[in-house]
Formats: structure tokens, sequence, C-alpha cells
């Protein structure tokens, strides 16, 4: 099996909180496995889901109850963070602050990469979203125009 990321785990506080945000925002599903304060993560359509290593085009992940105190703001991100593809970057950074989160790093384009911009969620977790469409409309990953 090649060594490959297959699973990401976001930590929460307040579990139902960032269930809420995250289902809100990209519309994942969540479910809790019994009674333990751990809930899988459905990333949608796509995502690998087999254990046998064939290859998908995303992951999913869990979500688990927090072991301690949440980030405090303002300080550096203590771990891994995950970046979240996604059709229109400006569009999900307003939508995530609706619901609750906060501009981390104003989304802008990345020459050769694409639009970036991240959050934190309502617990303080940093994440980001990525689209390879710049905001002149052109494409900034796979070469190529936008589909107009």
């Amino acid at each position: 099996m090649a060594n490959l990321v297959v699973h990401f785990e976001i930590h929460a506080s307040e579990p139902e909180r960032l269930i809420d945000f995250y289902s809100g925002l990209f519309g994942w599903q969540f479910a809790q496995f019994g009674d333990a304060p751990y809930w899988s993560i459905d990333t949608g359509d796509g995502a690998i889901g087999n254990v046998s290593g064939a290859a998908g085009h995303g992951i999913n992940g869990g979500l688990i109850q927090r072991r301690g105190p949440r980030p405090d703001a303002g300080a550096p991100v203590n771990g891994c963070n995950v970046v979240v593809g996604v059709d229109d970057v400006d569009d999900l950074m307003r939508r995530g602050i609706e619901l609750g989160g906060t501009e981390a790093m104003a989304a802008d384009d990345m020459a050769g990469v694409g639009r970036v911009g991240y959050l934190l969620d309502p617990d303080g977790n940093v994440f980001g979203v990525i689209s390879p469409m710049l905001s002149d409309g052109t494409m900034a990953m796979g070469g190529g125009e936008s589909g107009s």
C-alpha cells in the first residue's frame, strides 16, 4: 500500500456544534460510533470508503471529543490542518463565517495553485479551502481556461 493520507480527525470541545458547522458548510454526514464520543465523517461521493487501498478522489474522517483545552485565539497551529477542495472559495468563506467560523487568512489567488483561504471553525481548529479557479475565472492548476 502506498503511504497516502487516508483519514483525518477533527477535535471538538462541543461535538454537536462542529457537526452542525461542517454539515452546514460542506454537506458532510456524521455517524456516531455507539456511545463513544467519536463520529465518522462521510465527506461525499468520490471519497475512498474502503480499506483495500483503491484510489479515490478524497478521504473521509472522524470527529472526536477534545481531551484538553481548545486552541487559544491567535495561537500557532498545533498539529495538521485539512484543506478542502471546493468550487467557490469566496462563497465557502462567507458561508463559514455565517455558520460561526472566523477568517484565519483571507481568500487570495496563488499563481500556479489556485484560490486559497483559511477559516477557524467554532472550536478554533484551522482548515483551508482551495479551488483551482482564480478570481479572474482562469484555472491555475491543470492549465487551460475555465469552463466557459
